[in-house]
């Protein structure tokens, strides 16, 4: 693995050990849950899943994997990623759904070209420091790519960067659309499939979650405010 891949990722592998799962997904605080379970419908909302092998590349602790395994209904799912206590945690957490999660390094995977259907990059890309890298290897691996990241096209995201710690220690980046569609572009790849939602901060108090939560479905409807206002984009691309 690069080395600033290995340093990114044992943050992860310390987080799952101590939590036993990710700070945001192994918790009940009110802002993450709204946030995650955003993301979720959002990104099933694309209806990319039903009947088809799916690799989640970057799965982390599983939590995802395992509501897109009950909810996406895909023939069969895969998880990989490189924080192998994270990988340990999502084994234990899949009861009898037959996901098989493995660690792996994203950029460089040992499966045969065109071994998927559909390839998930899950709010991995903003952790590492060659995003084009692992679109690249995704699209070696299947004709379509999904791709969740937070919305770098919001100035409130760059601030919170700067001042949170957690993000400063977890390394947290956004790409703008922009960005992200030129990399796509770069490794072969077209978008089909644009979205932008979400609007509750994932670690914000509970007062704020309720009311950020009430107005998101209108930051959600309104063009351009919901490029520059919304907290995650999701994308679908395929393969040229």
């Amino acid at each position: 693995m690069p080395d600033y891949f290995n340093k990114n990722v044992e943050i992860f592998n310390q987080d799952a050990q101590a939590n036993e799962g990710y700070i945001y997904t192994a918790t009940n605080r009110l802002s993450s849950n709204l946030a995650t379970q955003r993301t979720t419908d959002c990104i099933l909302e694309t209806k990319y899943f039903t009947g088809r092998t799916v690799l989640d590349m970057g799965c982390g602790d599983g939590f995802y994997t395992t509501r897109f395994y009950d909810l996406g209904h895909p023939s069969k799912l895969y998880g990989v990623d490189g924080a192998k206590a994270a990988i340990d945690v999502a084994n234990s957490n899949k009861g009898d759904r037959q996901i098989a999660f493995e660690v792996g390094d994203v950029h460089n995977l040992p499966y045969p070209d065109n071994s998927f259907d559909l390839v998930m990059l899950q709010s991995i890309l903003h952790h590492d420091d060659n995003p084009a890298d692992i679109i690249r290897e995704a699209f070696r691996l299947a004709p379509l790519v999904l791709i969740h990241e937070p919305n770098g096209n919001n100035f409130g995201l760059k601030i919170i960067e700067k001042l949170s710690r957690y993000h400063r220690e977890h390394h947290e980046k956004s790409y703008s659309t922009r960005q992200m569609i030129g990399w796509i572009n770069q490794t072969g790849g077209k978008v089909v499939y644009k979205r932008f939602a979400g609007f509750v901060p994932m670690f914000c108090s509970d007062r704020i979650a309720k009311t950020t939560k009430m107005i998101e479905p209108l930051i959600e409807r309104l063009p351009l405010i919901n490029t520059l206002g919304c907290a995650i984009y999701v994308l679908v691309a395929e393969r040229n």
